[in-house]
């Protein structure tokens, strides 16, 4: 319950945040007397769309900390925080990239790296993994995280989130203003958009939403795919991830939060395998055999 409350909390403050700026600006005054402004729109649909893909990355660290309970390590007090945080140092090192925050929480088999920037990045690993894998196991999963940041998948994730929103706000709003349109053509004088106008619009961004998040879930499955590969190179073997994914296919593995599923190494199950934001364990491991 508290994860729920914090994600809406959360997304609301996005929203008032967004609504307020748009009105600042100007940019949510794209419905005038002569019919729609497109150039208004884009602009209004780019400040939705990319601010809040953008405000999420932003707070995706303390996001983290707060939804899982994530402990950053600071000074390591036992033998598995030792080696946690000389394992993550040396994958960042062979990976090229400055050392990030490490952390554990408690929870079913799972490890997520999030962050703004590769500078300023978190690797987490939850109880249960560090419990359920062998050392060797977990490194590859901390590769797997690593090389999540080498990649720089946070920021290609929001750019690609940030182009679909703009896209359904600004579809949506267009077919919603020429619904509107047809069902007022035989009225002589209008003094803006009627009901059909947001009736459409409001349908057409379900629908739009749900099929663009179809675009973001298959990013999604081929960043995971490329984690995988860069994990096998940091190991310098491809046998150690395959281990990993075999045990974690034989574990009970928790979803994260709903803000952050993208970012763990064991996504949630889905109805549908094209919303799914993680592939198949099966062809994650057979990936890495051909290598």
């Amino acid at each position: 319950m508290k994860r729920v409350i914090l994600f809406l909390l959360t997304n609301l403050a996005v929203m008032l945040v967004l609504s307020i700026t748009a009105s600042l600006l100007g940019v949510n005054r794209f419905l005038t007397a002569n019919g729609l402004n497109f150039g208004m729109l884009l602009a209004f649909a780019a400040l939705m769309g990319f601010g809040g893909a953008f405000i999420s990355l932003l707070m995706s660290k303390s996001m983290a900390k707060w939804s899982t309970g994530a402990q950053v390590i600071t000074s390591p007090s036992t033998s598995t925080e030792v080696w946690l945080v000389d394992t993550v140092a040396r994958l960042s090192q062979r990976a090229g990239l400055p050392m990030p925050e490490v952390a554990i929480y408690e929870g079913e088999p799972n490890a997520f790296a999030t962050g703004a920037s590769k500078n300023s990045s978190l690797v987490a690993v939850s109880t249960g993994l560090l419990q359920s894998m062998t050392r060797e196991e977990a490194e590859a999963v901390l590769a797997h995280e690593v090389a999540h940041i080498a990649n720089g998948d946070m920021v290609t994730l929001t750019l690609i989130q940030g182009v679909v929103n703009t896209f359904v706000i600004f579809i949506s709003r267009v077919v919603g203003y020429l619904v509107d349109s047809f069902l007022r053509r035989n009225e002589e004088e209008s003094s803006g958009p009627g009901i059909g106008y947001m009736v459409t619009s409001f349908i057409c961004e379900i629908v739009f939403g749900v099929l663009a998040s179809m675009v973001v879930a298959w990013f999604s499955r081929q960043r995971e795919f490329r984690a995988d590969a860069g994990a096998a190179h940091l190991m310098g073997s491809a046998v150690p991830m395959q281990n990993a994914l075999r045990r974690l296919g034989n574990l009970h593995t928790e979803p994260l939060p709903q803000n952050m599923a993208a970012s763990g190494i064991a996504g949630g199950s889905s109805v549908m395998a094209l919303f799914a934001s993680h592939p198949p364990l099966e062809a994650r491991i057979a990936a890495l055999g051909q290598r």
